[in-house]
């Protein structure tokens, strides 16, 4: 069960896409139920919509009995909650009534994009709803320490770290040397000084990612601002950021071209529970600034694949920008040093350690059945 999935371009999407890859690999069998419109299927697996509502450029599912009769139709072996809310909250409830084992995986800071949108009086309420929603999995997933920290925080029980993998064969420096980079970066420096150094951006262009902080980099001397992606900013930041490249959203292998044509990523959002674009980054040999705050601060070595800078001082973001785009012998040792960080966070590695995580919940599940029906436990209720 997943908030969110094709066509749409995000963080949820991608990883319920690596594990379904992952499944099909390992022979599983499995089923997506997400908001509609969505693709019948991927890897083989069917794929079941449910209604759904469009807000803000985010696709939000409706609850409806199409779910809870999906869940009881296939005869799950356990309930996968991507990033439960709406539609994952009521898939946890019914499978908790039906004794169906669930991992939630937590990789949304809700509140905090809540507050971004002018809702901060919401915070307080949002998380009362999401310890309700967790507390009906029998385990929650969180990518980052300060996510986990955040969980028990707020008396999330359950918990543990699982991480985000990324495709270092295509996120890979080559692409920077081959005949498509290079005339990436011609078109992208056209009109620019010799030595001008591109700096750029790949998200979604959303108020809570704070895209318009890079107005603190576009304005240095010798620096091509390049943002990649799309989203309900953008024209917004197209206005603000009249300097810099726009190149709308891409995937495959012109985001992987994309991201090796950078001299320096950037990050701006302070919501992030992990930042998979810093791992992509690194992956093709790109060093990276990013805000020290929720997942940054487990994927960026600071000052040695990278720079984390105090998450709300745009002075600090751009005088860490300045000072790589002022040495190319540091940026590249650096993104050397980056990619060999991020080399053994496989997707494999980390779909064998989801897989463990099933068994476990899976394992405790008949643990508890043979308790209640020995009498020495009380019914699950809920």
């Amino acid at each position: 069960m997943t908030e969110s999935f094709l066509p749409a371009a995000n963080g949820v999407t991608t990883s319920v896409l690596r594990v379904l890859d992952h499944l099909a690999l390992r022979g599983h069998e499995a089923m997506v139920v997400c908001p509609g419109p969505a693709p019948h299927q991927y890897a083989g697996f069917p794929v079941a919509e449910v209604p759904s509502f469009s807000y803000r450029g985010f696709r939000a599912g409706v609850p409806s009995p199409a779910l809870v009769r999906q869940l009881g139709a296939f005869g799950a072996d356990v309930l996968h909650a991507a990033a439960p809310f709406g539609l994952g909250a009521q898939a946890l409830f019914a499978a908790r009534r039906r004794r169906i084992p669930s991992v939630a995986v937590f990789q949304t800071d809700v509140a905090g994009f809540a507050r971004k949108y002018g809702l901060s009086a919401t915070t307080p309420g949002i998380w009362r709803w999401l310890q309700t929603v967790h507390s009906h999995a029998d385990l929650t997933l969180a990518p980052s320490r300060a996510t986990l920290a955040d969980l028990a925080a707020v008396d999330i029980e359950r918990t543990a770290w699982w991480g985000r993998g990324v495709d270092a064969e295509t996120y890979h420096p080559r692409h920077r040397a081959s005949p498509a980079g290079r005339a990436l970066r011609d078109r992208l420096l056209t009109g620019s000084p010799p030595g001008t150094v591109l700096v750029g951006y790949v998200g979604r262009l959303a108020p809570e990612k704070r895209v318009e902080r890079l107005t603190a980099v576009a304005s240095q001397p010798g620096v091509r601002l390049v943002v990649v992606g799309d989203g309900p900013s953008r024209a917004a930041l197209e206005r603000e950021l009249p300097g810099a490249v726009f190149l709308g959203r891409l995937d495959g292998d012109e985001l992987a071209r994309a991201y090796a044509a950078l001299d320096v990523f950037v990050h701006t959002g302070t919501h992030e529970t992990f930042g998979q674009t810093l791992q992509e980054a690194m992956a093709s040999g790109v060093p990276v600034v990013a805000p020290a705050a929720g997942g940054p601060l487990d994927v960026v070595a600071d000052g040695e694949t990278g720079h984390l800078y105090p998450p709300e001082d745009d002075g600090a973001l751009g005088r860490a920008v300045a000072a790589l785009a002022a040495e190319p012998a540091r940026r590249a040792r650096m993104g050397e040093a980056g990619r060999r960080r991020v080399l053994p966070r496989s997707w494999t590695a980390l779909g064998d350690a989801l897989l463990g995580h099933y068994t476990d919940v899976i394992d405790r599940a008949e643990a508890r059945d043979a308790r209640l029906v020995a009498g020495f436990e009380r019914p699950l209720v809920g």
